[in-house]
């Protein structure tokens, strides 16, 4: 698929993104609104090395690098037991509280206390304490192991933590812009997977990727068409007649000018592939061709109706040596169009059309006639088709947009 193919899904499946962004939105309001606020205290403590007044620069240089140092040391100890056991029996916990964290900067001696929790109060006592802890904890305990140091460590109090005003849990925005990344992600991915496993012909692109053959034309779709089938005939100057004009110009284009037997077909019912035999045959009388339209449909013909002629005797009489075919090919008006009814519907129509009376029908056809146009049943229902389709010049098949067929007419 190139940029086109994926813009084109995404204009089809818009509704479908669409949903997937805002029920992605709504979850993630959902869980915004759900989630228990938490706030977060903060207090910050430095480090210091103390050393006596007649120190020398390199003492103090040493000194500071120790502090330095410390830092990384010490700061894993504020979470551990040893800091915060006393923090619990001071404050009378319940348990050892969670939610606490120690960051420091880079060769930094300040350490940042953070401590959330659902009660803004007890988030800020709790940071207080456990500075004031791990402070007892580096003065009384740790130190008193490096007696034989030049200097002392201390830890002092910069600035401490003040009871927060504004939750730092949930972040609704947060929330909303993380929901509806995930939201549209899933939405386009839903629409990827619904292209990917849509067999309907949707664009002549699909049309073209399922077969090797040309695609000769386009007909748009007229909500009158039940009515007035016949197009080129009814709404001459109408986009629906000019289509079928296209599509005869076409058709003269890749089969030798035009001449020739056609059978007209689709993979499944209801796809227009008699009104598109019926408005083509016209699309040629019109250009001075002389021309002759079959119903080849023996199951459910369509020509009689549309033309409001006599079908009841027709193609399959001929065929059955019942009657001549001069005596029921029918003139349509004045022009050069010859129309050839289904007749009585048989019990063996593959066996009528698969016959040699028919190729003999055919080769007579072919030599009365510039143009002989054959509307054949649907390839997926019967053979009959296939069997038209041995005698001819080509094949249009027509696909209806929609048309859940498109893997059907898949070839080697």
């Amino acid at each position: 698929m190139d940029i086109h193919d994926y813009l084109r899904v995404f204009r089809r499946q818009i509704v479908v993104i669409i949903a997937g962004l805002l029920i992605g939105l709504s979850t993630g309001a959902l869980v915004a609104m759900l989630t228990p606020q938490r706030y977060q205290a903060t207090t910050e403590v430095m480090v210091t090395a103390q050393v006596a007044d007649t120190a020398t620069p390199a003492e103090r240089a040493l000194a500071t690098g120790y502090a330095k140092q410390a830092v990384e040391t010490y700061r894993t100890i504020i979470t551990s037991s040893l800091v915060l056991a006393p923090v619990v029996e001071d404050l009378g916990l319940d348990a050892v509280p969670s939610g606490i964290s120690a960051t420091s900067a880079l060769n930094s001696t300040i350490v940042a206390i953070s401590v959330s929790h659902r009660n803004p109060g007890q988030a800020a006592r709790i940071a207080n304490a456990v500075a004031e802890s791990f402070a007892t904890v580096v003065t009384d305990t740790l130190e008193k192991r490096e007696q034989e140091a030049a200097f002392t460590i201390r830890v002092v109090t910069l600035e401490p933590a003040q009871v927060p005003t504004e939750p730092v849990a949930p972040n609704l925005q947060v929330s909303l812009m993380l929901g509806a990344v995930v939201g549209l992600a899933a939405g386009i991915g839903v629409a990827l997977l619904r292209a990917t496993l849509d067999r309907r012909v949707r664009v002549a692109a699909d049309v073209e990727a399922a077969v090797t053959a040309p695609l000769l034309g386009q007909i748009p779709l007229d909500a009158d068409t039940g009515d007035h089938p016949l197009a080129v005939s009814s709404a001459p100057h109408s986009l629906r007649a000019e289509a079928f004009r296209s599509l005869r110009t076409n058709v003269r284009f890749f089969f030798s000018g035009g001449q020739g037997v056609f059978v007209v077909t689709s993979s499944g019912p209801g796809e227009g592939k008699s009104t598109t035999a019926a408005n083509l045959a016209l699309a040629f009388a019109d250009a001075g061709q002389r021309v002759a339209l079959l119903d080849g449909d023996l199951r459910l013909p369509r020509v009689a109706e549309y033309f409001d002629i006599e079908g009841g005797i027709g193609l399959s009489d001929v065929l059955a040596g019942r009657v001549e075919l001069n005596d029921v090919l029918q003139r349509w008006g004045r022009s050069t169009l010859f129309l050839l009814p289904s007749g009585t519907l048989p019990p063996n129509p593959a066996e009528l059309l698969g016959s040699s009376a028919m190729e003999q029908l055919i080769d007579a056809l072919s030599d009365a006639f510039d143009v002989v146009i054959i509307d054949a049943p649907p390839l997926l229902l019967v053979t009959d088709a296939a069997v038209i389709a041995r005698v001819t010049t080509g094949a249009l098949l027509i696909a209806a947009a929609g048309s859940p067929r498109r893997i059907a007419w898949r070839t080697p």
